[in-house]
């Protein structure tokens, strides 16, 4: 599994971007796909996960309302929508794949495949 997270780049708060999380080398339509994210000196964090179908969507609180996540997978690919974005969201993004269908915790030890991130700066 090679994952391939993109999308991200320099924005202005209030700001949307998507980020996509593609697989080169193989499917993982058959797992549960996570955003996690994290900035210097601070433990990686879950953002956002759904399930291999598209269902069961989950979000930490503060992204909650903000940021949608979803998945093609005919296309192999999952998305983070990130609307109305601040300066607090500023982080490198990660995609990640579960070992389980669904997720079934936030944990990053679930999480068994990561993408290398991509940077969201969002400025004030």
């Amino acid at each position: 599994v090679q994952l391939q997270a993109s999308g991200g780049g320099l924005v202005q708060a209030g700001d949307s971007l998507r980020l996509s999380c593609t697989n080169s080398r193989r499917t993982f339509s058959n797992n549960a796909v996570a955003w996690f994210r994290q900035t210097p000196g601070k433990e990686r964090e879950f953002v956002a996960s759904i399930g291999w179908r598209g269902g069961s969507p989950s979000y930490t609180d503060s992204v909650k309302g903000r940021f949608t996540i979803s998945r093609d997978n005919a296309k192999s690919t999952v998305y983070l929508q990130m609307n109305s974005l601040k300066s607090e969201d500023t982080a490198v993004y990660y995609c990640a794949v579960s070992r389980w269908a669904e997720a079934r915790s936030q944990a990053r030890e679930e999480y068994i495949y990561w993408g290398q991130g991509t940077l969201v700066t969002v400025s004030s």
